[in-house]
């Protein structure tokens, strides 16, 4: 049995990007971990809800977690910053003004803890320029530095040649054209280029874990979203989880990194 730790920004990530895998972790014996760097408590609280948005997303988080089987939910006390120029970008208790080496201490605390055998964390722009995606890449490359034990060190992203293909594909057949090279909230294309890339995670299996566990997140316009896609179209742009690990020779490798 192997101890996965999946370092995610906000409540919902984890379901967008590497659902599938903990899915399969979990039905392979292994214990997943997930920690929250943000109470992701910028958005709208949908109409009727009681309570604080924060609130929500941390019980929507646990329903997803019931879904795809992680045994541990940590939450680290910071505030969702929102995008990039947002006022709450400087707000009190933001996760992108958090100290790197701090927030680094909390993550590795966890990876003794547990004595993880891998922590998942972000490419180096956090998938498409969040700046709170970006912190985690910083704060969890450090905290994989700083655990106690040796352990492999990955980082969740998208195939961006795979992506470009399907948005070929999808304006082939009428759909309103995207330019996956286009700059989005950091100047830069989002994620990472194939020839970069060491997992692809064929997750087919596991892609109906993966509409349940967004389901969870009902209160996301962007789960949802993910969700009005038709079938074919979900699977093929949702149905492999990419993964870097910047240890290893160059070169992607279709399976499972933990056989």
């Amino acid at each position: 049995m192997s101890t996965l730790v999946f370092v995610h920004a906000h409540p919902d990530d984890e379901a967008s990007q590497t659902s599938g895998t903990i899915a399969r972790a979990v039905a392979r014996g292994d214990r997943v971990v997930i920690v929250y760097a943000t109470d992701g408590n910028q958005g709208t609280l949908p109409e009727g809800e009681a309570g604080s948005l924060a609130d929500l997303r941390h019980r929507e988080a646990e329903a997803s977690a019931a879904i795809t089987g992680a045994q541990r939910l940590v939450w680290l006390p910071y505030h969702d910053s929102g995008m990039r120029g947002w006022e709450c970008n400087t707000a009190e208790g933001a996760f992108m003004q958090a100290d790197v080496d701090a927030v680094a201490r909390q993550i590795a605390d966890v990876l003794d803890a547990e004595e993880a055998d891998a922590v998942f964390g972000y490419d180096w722009h956090g998938g498409y320029g969040h700046p709170d995606h970006v912190q985690v890449h910083r704060v969890t490359r450090r905290a994989a530095d700083l655990a106690a034990r040796p352990l492999r060190y990955l980082e969740t992203t998208m195939n961006r040649d795979r992506m470009r293909a399907f948005a070929a594909t999808a304006a082939a057949a009428g759909y309103e054209e995207w330019d996956v090279d286009a700059p989005m909230d950091d100047g830069n294309p989002i994620g990472t280029p194939q020839a970069h890339l060491h997992w692809a995670v064929d997750i087919t299996d596991e892609l109906p874990v993966k509409r349940a566990a967004l389901a969870a997140h009902a209160s996301q316009p962007d789960a949802a979203g993910m969700l009005q896609m038709p079938p074919e179209a979900f699977s093929a742009m949702l149905g492999v989880e990419h993964y870097r690990e910047p240890a290893r020779a160059p070169g992607m490798v279709e399976g499972w990194p933990f056989a």
